[in-house]
Order: structure tokens, then C-alpha cells, then sequence
């Protein structure tokens, strides 16, 4: 196995896992963003207030796009498998 296979491996190991946390990490940062600029505006400092809204959002997204993510996370795996005997081998 070369270095060069390590680091393409890896290179596409982040780039699932980036693609698998964007739907989660964009949501909760839209809906807390929203939050805080209503919070700044009303000037109610709750903490539960912040939190509830982004735990639903959150929760949300998992269900809507979670079909997608197993499908991508599985995809992977199974190119990986595909892959191993090459990666051994070291062609």
C-alpha cells in the first residue's frame, strides 16, 4: 500500500464524513443563528430558548435527509471493500 493510496483513502473518508455532517451542522447553525438574532432583538436570554428549537431542527434533518446519508455511508463502505484487494496487493 502506498502513500499515495493512503492519502487518496483518507482524502475520501473526510470527504464522506464532511458530506454526512453538512445536513446536521447547516441546520443547527441556520437555527441558531435565527435564534440568537431573535434573542438580540427581544433581549430574552433563555436558555432553552436556544436549545429546544435546535434539538427539533436537528432531529428534523436526521429524518429528512437521513435515507440520504446511510445510502452515501453505505456506498462508501462497499467501494472501500471493492478496493481492498487492490490496496493489499498494493496495485
Amino acid at each position: 500500500m502506498t502513500d499515495t493510496a493512503v492519502i487518496h483513502l483518507a482524502m475520501q473518508a473526510m470527504v464522506v464524513a464532511a458530506k454526512l455532517c453538512a445536513p446536521i451542522l447547516l441546520t443547527s447553525l441556520l437555527v441558531g443563528f435565527g435564534i440568537s438574532l431573535f434573542q438580540a432583538a427581544t433581549q430574552i436570554q433563555e436558555f432553552t430558548l436556544s436549545f429546544v428549537p435546535k434539538i427539533l431542527a436537528v432531529g428534523i434533518a436526521i429524518v429528512v435527509s437521513g435515507h440520504w446519508m446511510l445510502i452515501t455511508l453505505v456506498d462508501f463502505t462497499h467501494q472501500l471493500f471493492r478496493s481492498l484487494p487492490g490496496l493489499i496487493s498494493g496495485g
